[in-house]
């Protein structure tokens, strides 16, 4: 009874390690810079710094990985209108990010991870506020779609992004008014399992 007692711990301990080898999962926390780009020769864009939270899940395939993540985002854009005696004009979204990214691990050690990811990000608009007369309330979309690159570092239990989104369609429905967001993003995550 006691080989057995002991085969059992030693076949659960040897599975627990696989397992966190195959997953990752944990917490992340970042800051975001997002600029809106304008077509309109009259308004010049400014950057807005923002944060965003969440979680992330890692599913380990040799040195490829699948990484999808959920997390609490607070976006923008400001542009300056200069027909208007140059007055700030500016929206605030927050947004509910879904990417669904694929990396290669460059480097692949124990304790250290350099890798790069990529893929679709969906992103759903839970709260929006506008500032000046360029822009309303309904002109801005209530989801968009779009890409986000980049590369991260893991080292022990921190895992390290710093990457870009764009967004394939307009962030701004009107018709004379062409606006496509730009972000980048860095983010500092702790592995819980």
């Amino acid at each position: 009874m006691k080989k057995l007692t002991i085969l059992i711990v030693l076949a659960v301990f040897a599975w627990e390690a696989n397992a966190q080898e195959f997953f990752d999962g944990g917490i992340k926390a970042g800051l975001n810079t997002s600029k809106i780009s304008t077509d309109m020769s009259d308004y010049t864009p400014q950057s807005i710094n923002n944060y965003s939270f969440g979680a992330f899940a890692r599913i380990n395939i040799g040195r490829f990985y699948i990484q999808p993540e959920a997390y609490y985002n607070s976006k923008g854009g400001e542009v300056i209108d200069h027909v208007n005696m140059d007055a700030v004009n500016s929206f605030d979204y927050k947004t509910v990010d879904v990417p669904a990214l694929l990396g290669i691990k460059l480097i692949e050690q124990k304790a250290f991870n350099l890798r790069v990811l990529a893929g679709p990000v969906f992103s759903f608009v839970t709260d929006k506020s506008l500032k000046g007369q360029a822009f309303t309330e309904s002109g801005l979309k209530n989801n968009f779609f779009g890409w986000q690159y980049g590369a991260g570092v893991d080292f022990l239990f921190l895992t390290l992004d710093a990457r870009m989104e764009s967004y394939s369609n307009d962030l701004y429905d009107a018709p004379d008014f062409d606006t496509k967001n730009g972000t980048f993003v860095v983010s500092l995550g702790l592995k819980l399992f």
